[in-house]
């Protein structure tokens, strides 16, 4: 395992400045090019969202919300608690402001990449849809979108599984609940191995029941999860009000330290800030573009704005929310180990002695959506590269590599999957910035409507 780590670490290195290039570079590209343009449409958004712009009679399998809650259940997650955590303690708080402007520049990446996942999908005559980013590669740009979607697909078949997730619900459990001594009396076993077990059973229950069965059960545990712990935090901010101003102060003053102990210095900071974004909000990756493609519409705008929202809502608010709880209860300072002790340290210490447990319920929740929706993604990449028949047979392999990440160590499933992001980043990238004509020529045609249906 630590030859594997030692290979994985050698390889981000360059990885870090390709997703900076591709990720940052294209994505301002992208904000340039659109004029700000969704940003206005934000309220608009929203509203879609709420139905008031839906047709039964559109194709598709699923509602907007549902499409928005699918993707967000992704992405909401483990990655903004532990991702969070893991983010200050590798860099400090200066770290949450370059997460922000990536989410920033994120939102417009995941408009246009939904936008183009409506706008290429196909819809065959029993009403099945194929839909996503090697989708718009092949049809949007042709024969040399082939090469590019096929790298998409065999980088997501290993971006796509749940290994963080589980790796840090499976040390979360193991610190809050101590099964060797809290339960040591059944017997001396593998606790690890017996969480990874469990995951993998109750997974299959949800991700063997296709994509209308994982989006029910997303749309109702997602604002459940984050219900509670928005609640959790408020407390925590509410019996330490003082502390607010000076955290945000800390943020917007540590993240332009040039003298930053980060390694790279302050670009190394930037990239650190890059990476946690990406990794939390998974913009630029062409996820989203898969839940949202299969939703009730044919205007592929109105999508694109509806899957804006997801970065605004896992790394705008979540995110924040997790490092002010952070900072404000100094277990930045007092905790020095990596990932999502952290955030349990500041939960404990904040909330009288309960936090931890409260903490590891919303865990539970989050952990299990995320295991739940990414199955889906990995389901497509194989049903690209090979047929939709052979598809479901990622689910089998997703599924065993759950017990697998509930035992090995967090550095690896880390650098696996940023790895991972980073090449799954190049391809849909290149296609977003190629394709983003055709989606300036369609929100064209969206505001010319909304103008019309206005008079």
């Amino acid at each position: 395992m630590d030859t594997i780590n030692s290979v994985l670490s050698s390889l981000i290195p360059y990885a870090e400045w390709v997703m900076l290039f591709f990720v940052i570079g294209g994505g301002l590209f992208l904000l340039f090019y659109s004029r700000f343009t969704p940003y206005l449409l934000f309220r608009h958004a929203i509203s879609i969202v709420r139905g008031k712009h839906d047709d039964p009679n559109d194709p598709g399998q699923i509602s907007h919300l549902q499409a928005l809650f699918s993707a967000v259940a992704a992405t909401v997650g483990l990655g903004n608690i532990s991702g969070v955590a893991i983010a200050i303690y590798q860099g400090g708080p200066g770290v949450v402001f370059w997460m922000w402007m990536t989410a920033l520049v994120g939102m417009i990446i995941k408009f246009y990449g939904c936008s183009l996942a409506v706008m290429y999908r196909t819809v065959h005559s029993d009403g099945r849809l194929e839909s996503g980013p090697m989708h718009y590669m092949t049809k949007g740009i042709g024969f040399m979108g082939k090469p590019l979607a096929v790298f998409f697909s065999v980088a997501g078949l290993v971006g796509f599984l749940g290994v963080f997730t589980v790796n840090q619900f499976t040390q979360t459990f193991m610190s809050v609940v101590d099964p060797d001594v809290t339960i040591a009396a059944i017997g001396d076993f593998n606790w690890k191995l017996i969480i990874g077990i469990s995951l993998s059973i109750i997974t299959s229950l949800v991700i063997f029941g296709g994509l209308q069965k994982i989006a029910k059960v997303s749309t109702a545990i997602v604002p459940f999860m984050i219900g509670v712990y928005f609640v959790g935090v408020m407390v925590i901010l509410f019996t330490n009000v003082e502390g607010i101003i000076p955290s945000f102060e800390l943020i917007f003053r540590e993240a332009f330290n040039f003298d930053t102990a980060v390694k790279g210095g302050f670009w190394g900071l930037v990239i650190l800030g890059v990476r946690r974004a990406v990794f939390s909000n998974e913009a630029g990756l062409g996820s989203a573009p898969m839940y949202h493609g299969e939703s009730k519409t044919n205007e592929p705008v109105q999508e694109g704005l509806v899957a804006m929202l997801g970065p605004f809502i896992d790394t705008i608010i979540v995110c924040t929310l997790t490092a002010i709880t952070i900072i404000i209860s100094g277990a930045y300072l007092e905790v020095d180990a990596n990932g999502i002790a952290m955030t349990l340290y500041a939960f404990e210490k904040s909330l009288f002695g309960y936090g931890d447990i409260l903490l590891l319920l919303i865990v539970a929740a989050f952990a299990l959506s995320t295991l739940f929706t990414y199955s889906f993604y990995g389901t497509k990449c194989l049903a690209y590269l090979a047929n939709p028949k052979i598809a479901k047979w990622f689910n089998v392999y997703y599924v065993a590599t759950i017990t697998f990440a509930a035992i090995t160590s967090v550095g690896v499933v880390i650098n696996l999957i940023d790895l991972a992001y980073a090449l799954m980043c190049i391809p849909n990238m290149i296609a977003l910035i190629w394709l983003a004509p055709k989606v300036n020529a369609s929100m064209k045609l969206y505001l010319k409507k909304m103008k019309d249906e206005r008079t």
